[in-house]
């Protein structure tokens, strides 16, 4: 029997009915729909590559983890090929096995060893996000080159330090419990979607948002690519055949230009016309999975759709599904929608030359819009001209031949006199003319003198989307109160880094290196990246005070190892440690810059302690470099580093290099000679 004394005096109440309601609500409210809803269409994407979802939880989050995975491998709701998901926890033999020989700790950590592959996404749900047995399974996860996922309670806590990307829910326990329940079936949904199994909810028309945002019009399409793998030639025709292919979906046209401009400012709203066809929901679908707030005028013809069968990142062959005619909208602007292209932050037309920006109502809008906000018009030789006003309109060369009569030259005085002419055809405040590799060209009068910014001439296989980066930055830039030339020469850089990255397939299935306009990527999103697609992770440590020659070929010859070279930099208290209180001489957010800034460099770390070996726990490079005259043995991490499986080379620095050299020569006057 209980005796009273074990009964506390004043237990904490349970929330009752409506209290309880209410913490669901307020939960609910925060949830971070758009970052499950992201999760859910890169699980599409692994999962139909062979990939695997392994999941794990305790108690109740141990019910909803075998939820999840019971509705991958079964479905949803409409009928699908099955996926591949692993609830560990519904292993029981394995559970109690393991229990039994390695402790209850072990019993997640143990089967993810087992289980899982580099690439594969292992998600992990606790309430506190402290149960040891999922901290342990994280960290094996990591060693084993896994994506980490979490669901948890109130953060900060164990898990999500853990976890590469964590979803909380905040409030008490059964709160935080039915939250990720609803995150469960969003993120089943979300998968469905990106696998085409079942269109998305789309509504008839959206509700105009307030003014001050940033304001897309143009002709949306849809764009797929067929990817696949060749390695055999018809024996019927003389053709490659392309085996084992997968349809990626995605925004084309204006559509894609509003994806890149909410990737740097938000809200963006897209003014387009879609259609009511199986294509044309699946656009508005991915267009709000984006989070871009769509305005649709609908479309009275079928949604044009362009396709292009690619291999081994190239495009083999492209066709387009388009009406010959262009197709009328079904509706004009209200007062309210016309009142939101006036009132926006800035307006990019993004016109694709299917009759939009010819609607007389659209049209009225775009030119009030012009005498009160930044618009960036990128035209169309099927397209409307600008409205007078725009403050900066942005053919391609070949485009601004086209409009400027008589001009036919591919150098840069031909490109001058063509965007000198298009500033009095178009009254427009200012003329850029993009140039492929060799960047852009801005006239703002006709008489000025021209700003060429230079480009960096990438070697890239898909450079699809380029123009549409360029415009929607130059956008953003404008909207954020930028000059002409910072918008022209910060959007020259951000295609180039667009295009460096993998162009629009790579950057809409979620795998480019970084988004445009921003800094670099989070170098540990890189070697998951790099990991998940089987490739090889190299990583090298340093000072590297001021950058030498010895440095530079260290680094090069680094890099040929592997698919990405991350390096481990000092930071200045521990190069003062390691060198003395005069160095470092460039504090380290320099040296990151300058390291960060080379092409044989993916990513930087930054570490505090006198060796890297926190830094490479993080990391878990498959190949570990250190340059000068060391033995492998002599090396303080070469063991830490044989621990997950990798291996540490030796590469010899350049005779005769040295900063500490460098400094000394400095301080006495004597220059290299």
């Amino acid at each position: 029997m209980i005796g009273a004394s074990s009964i506390p005096q004043h237990p904490k109440p349970l929330a009752n009915g409506t209290d309880h309601i209410e913490h669901l609500q307020q939960a609910l409210a925060v949830l971070e729909v758009e970052r499950l809803q992201a999760w859910g269409r890169e699980l599409a994407t692994r999962l139909q590559r062979g990939g695997r979802l392994l999941a794990a939880g305790n108690g109740g989050s141990a019910a909803e983890a075998q939820h999840l995975t019971s509705e991958l491998v079964g479905r949803l709701r409409d009928d699908r090929q099955p996926l591949s998901a692993i609830a560990l926890h519904a292993e029981t033999s394995a559970v109690t096995a393991i229990g039994n020989d390695y402790g209850y700790d072990e019993v997640f950590a143990r089967q993810v060893r087992a289980h899982g592959r580099p690439g594969d996404i292992l998600l992990l749900l606790s309430t506190s996000g402290r149960s040891r047995n999922v901290l342990r399974a994280a960290e094996a996860a990591h060693e084993r080159g896994l994506t980490v996922w979490a669901l948890t309670g109130t953060a900060p806590n164990p898990l999500t330090e853990l976890a590469d990307e964590a979803v909380c829910a905040d409030g008490p326990t059964a709160t935080a419990q039915e939250c990720h329940l609803v995150a469960v079936h969003i993120l089943c949904a979300s998968v469905d979607i990106a696998l085409g199994v079942c269109p998305p909810v789309t509504p008839a028309a959206a509700t105009p948002t307030a003014p001050g945002g940033l304001v897309v019009v143009g002709d949306a399409l849809l764009d797929r690519d067929l990817l696949g793998m060749v390695d055999r030639v018809s024996p019927e025709a003389p053709v490659v055949v392309v085996d084992r292919v997968e349809v990626c979906s995605r925004p084309g046209g204006a559509g894609l230009a509003a994806v890149l401009a909410a990737r740097s400012a938000r809200p963006v709203t897209l003014v387009t016309a879609l259609s009511d066809d199986r294509e044309g929901r699946d656009l508005g679908g991915l267009l709000r999975d984006d989070g871009i707030r769509v305005i649709d005028l609908g479309l009275a013809g079928p949604t044009p759709v362009k396709s292009r069968v690619r291999a081994d990142g190239r495009t083999v062959l492209m066709f387009t599904q388009a009406p010959e005619a262009v197709s009328g909208l079904r509706r004009a602007l209200t007062d309210d929608e016309h009142a939101l292209v006036v009132g926006a932050s800035a307006v990019l037309v993004s016109d694709y030359g299917r009759g939009l920006t010819e609607d007389a109502s659209v049209r009225a809008a775009l030119a009030a819009a012009a005498t009160a906000t930044p618009m960036v018009w990128d035209p169309h030789p099927r397209g409307a001209r600008p409205v007078p006003g725009a403050r900066l309109v942005t053919p391609n060369r070949k485009e601004a031949t086209g409009f400027a009569p008589g001009s036919a030259g591919t150098d840069l005085r031909s490109d001058i006199e063509r965007g000198r002419q298009l500033i009095d055809i178009w009254k427009a405040a200012g003329v850029a003319v993009t140039r492929g590799a060799d960047g852009a060209l801005l006239l703002d009068t006709a008489k000025s003198s021209p700003l060429a910014v230079p480009g960096r001439h990438i070697v890239a296989a898909d450079t699809c989307g380029a123009g549409d980066c360029f415009a929607a930055s130059a956008t953003a830039l404008l909207a954020g109160g930028a000059l002409l030339s910072e918008a022209v020469t910060g959007a020259v850089r951000a295609a180039e880094e667009f295009v460096a990255a993998g162009g629009a397939t790579s950057w809409m299935a979620g795998t480019a290196a970084e988004e445009p306009g921003t800094e670099r990527a989070d170098p540990l999103e890189v070697v998951a990246r790099v990991r998940a697609a089987g490739g090889t992770v190299v990583a090298t440590g340093g000072c590297f005070d001021l950058l030498h020659a010895g440095h530079i070929a260290l680094l090069e010859n680094a890099r040929l190892l592997g698919d990405c070279l991350v390096v481990c930099l000092n930071d200045d208290d521990s190069v003062r440690r390691l060198k003395g209180p005069q160095r470092p001489i460039v504090t380290v957010g320099d040296r990151a810059a300058v390291l960060g800034s080379l092409a044989s460099v993916d990513g930087v770390v930054v570490f505090a302690e006198s060796t890297p070996e926190e830094a490479l726990r993080r990391i878990r490079p498959d190949i570990y470099v250190k340059g000068g005259d060391y033995r492998v043995d002599d090396v303080p991490e070469a063991a830490l580093v044989d621990g997950w499986g990798g291996r540490t080379v030796i590469l010899p620095y350049v005779d005769g290099r040295s900063t500490t050299r460098m400094v000394d020569k400095i301080l006495l006057g004597i220059g290299d000679k």
